[in-house]
């Protein structure tokens, strides 16, 4: 393990009743950090993890809400006086073919799966530029680095803009001692099949088989029996954020490795395949 840093830090974390989020919270207040979790419903976070204590503040937030964010950053500094690490974990995923979707059900995904983490992002940095120290974990899924998912397009393309944009983040916020990660997870045994994380397309289309297939696995075979294991998986965010040099790129899971390392591959025997006639097309003095 590389080396470590310091032990003791304040979380926010977005999606903190359930999944991922509740487990990082859980973990890190079990650590003797300070949590800030985050949800739309202060009732969820109440059940998930009790009442507010010394170490615990529990924030109803609607992350559509440029007021809502900064009004909940804000609270954090007022009460904890910083942030060490910020998790934009929340999100949902939208089943429906590209043909199929409508305008609004694309906007509304990416609403939530990528102008709200940037909303977050644009309150928080700030005070992690003030204190010169910090990191950024934005959750986005291996689909947002292997995309090849009939029926899929909507939550690809939205965890895919997700991983770019934290790249030019690291690039930053690099000088201002700020670190930032992607995380990849694989299948998260988490309720994100329930029908309060997956939405599905109003319309389909029959030609479009291999989409409707890949509906019915998810909703049929995979829910419950995800590999992933989300107390596993936060306890490797914690484990990212407690070293010096910590990665830009985060995968969780074996099937996030293999899919990964497949996806790396199939580029390369692209690029290979295409080398003479991709560099055919500079000008030639």
């Amino acid at each position: 393990m590389p080396q470590q840093t310091q032990s003791s830090k304040v979380w926010f974390i977005t999606g903190g009743a359930r999944g991922i989020g509740l487990s990082l919270a859980r973990q890190a207040l079990a650590n003797g950090d300070g949590v800030i979790a985050t949800s739309r419903t202060l009732s969820s976070l109440r059940q998930a993890l009790g009442e507010d204590r010394a170490r615990l503040l529990a924030l109803e937030v609607d992350l559509g809400s440029e007021a809502s964010v900064q009004a909940a950053i804000e609270k954090t500094i007022a009460t904890f006086g910083r942030i060490d690490c910020v998790v934009n974990n929340a999100g949902y995923g939208q089943q429906g073919t590209i043909e199929a979707l409508t305008d609004a059900e694309l906007r509304r995904n990416f609403e939530v799966n990528v102008f709200a983490p940037l909303r977050v992002l644009r309150h928080a940095l700030p005070h992690l530029r003030q204190q010169r120290s910090g990191h950024l974990f934005n959750v986005a899924s291996i689909v947002g680095f292997q995309g090849s998912y009939a029926g899929w397009g909507s939550y690809v393309g939205s965890k895919f803009a997700l991983a770019g944009l934290t790249e030019t983040l690291a690039a930053e916020v690099a000088e201002l001692g700020i670190k930032a990660t992607v995380v990849y997870p694989g299948p998260v045994r988490t309720g994100f099949l329930s029908k309060d994380s997956l939405v599905v397309a109003e319309r389909s289309i029959a030609d479009y088989t291999e989409a409707q297939a890949s509906l019915d696995l998810h909703l049929d075979g995979l829910d419950g029996q995800q590999a992933g294991d989300p107390e596993k998986l936060a306890t490797l965010i914690l484990q990212a954020a407690s070293v010096a040099e910590p990665p830009v790129h985060l995968f969780a899971g074996k099937i996030a490795n293999t899919l990964a390392e497949q996806k790396m591959q199939t580029v390369r025997q692209d690029l290979d395949a295409w080398r003479g006639a991709s560099d055919a097309t500079d000008f030639t003095d």
